[in-house]
């Protein structure tokens, strides 16, 4: 591994199946860890764990979650037996408590899809430590924004920070979609993801906290905001200036935006 800063992530996981079916979006995240080379450990703020408290996991070594239904059995055989980083987890819970973020830590959870899913492209030897930071729904962007800035100097220790959601997440639209054949990209879609593209390239960080409000077609994109909760995380690890580098961008099922970015 390099002795350089690594970057931090935002990654829109999109559906379980991508665990089995890389697509273009794994491909591009397996040659992106190609890149960064392998880190001392990765820190995985999912939009599939939500909490009242920011909470770190510090399990020894924690389960593969299957946090899904309805899907092939062969998804359910996915094991990703990365170990986990209970020492670190200490170590991001007093960077938490230094910024005025009271931060406990859970024992016994495992990985969930949010995290493994990605992870088994991108580092499919399941042998960097893996930990998650919980997603507190109803604390908006700047909460978020804040836990990743307390966080960046994790990124000078060998750290890598994802935050792993989705560009856009209005399930109900990509279901009613799919059953209609597929079609077009969703134009409310495709607004919402330039409006915060836009702004991801030109910084404007001071705007992106007030998504909800202010982009177009907001609670379309997000009917629930856990989903893009992850990227204000990766944002405030970034720092105050970051260079943004596209990882990918597209769609999936014509709502589904699958954006993922590296920050430095």
């Amino acid at each position: 591994m390099s002795s350089r800063r690594l970057p931090s992530l935002f990654i829109s996981h999109g559906s379980p199946m991508h665990a089995l079916h890389a697509g273009a979006a794994g491909e591009a995240w397996a040659a992106l860890a190609q890149r960064i080379g392998k880190p001392r450990a990765i820190l995985m703020a999912s939009a599939h764990w939500e909490t009242n408290i920011p909470m770190v996991t510090g399990t020894a070594q924690p389960e593969t979650i299957h946090d899904f239904g309805g899907f092939p059995a062969e998804l359910y055989r996915i094991q990703y037996a990365a170990p986990g980083a209970p020492a670190l987890a200490e170590e991001v819970q007093g960077l938490l408590r230094k910024a005025d973020i009271c931060t406990g830590i859970e024992a016994n959870r495992g990985l969930d899809h949010g995290a493994w899913s990605p992870l088994l492209h991108m580092y499919p030897d399941a042998d960097v430590p893996v930990l998650q930071l919980a997603m507190q729904a109803d604390r908006g962007a700047r909460h978020h924004l804040a836990m990743g800035r307390a966080l960046e100097p994790l990124r000078d220790e060998g750290v890598l920070i994802i935050g792993s959601g989705h560009m856009t997440h209005n399930l109900r639209d990509f279901f009613t979609q799919r059953g209609q054949g597929g079609g077009a990209t969703a134009s409310y879609a495709r607004e919402f993801r330039d409006w915060v593209d836009q702004r991801i390239q030109e910084n404007r960080a001071d705007e992106l906290v007030d998504w909800n409000t202010q982009a177009p077609s907001a609670l379309r994109a997000h009917p629930t905001p856990e989903h893009f909760l992850p990227l204000f995380v990766a944002l405030g690890a970034a720092g105050e200036r970051w260079q943004t580098e596209t990882v990918f961008a597209g769609f999936e099922g014509g709502s589904l935006a699958m954006d993922a970015y590296a920050f430095a």
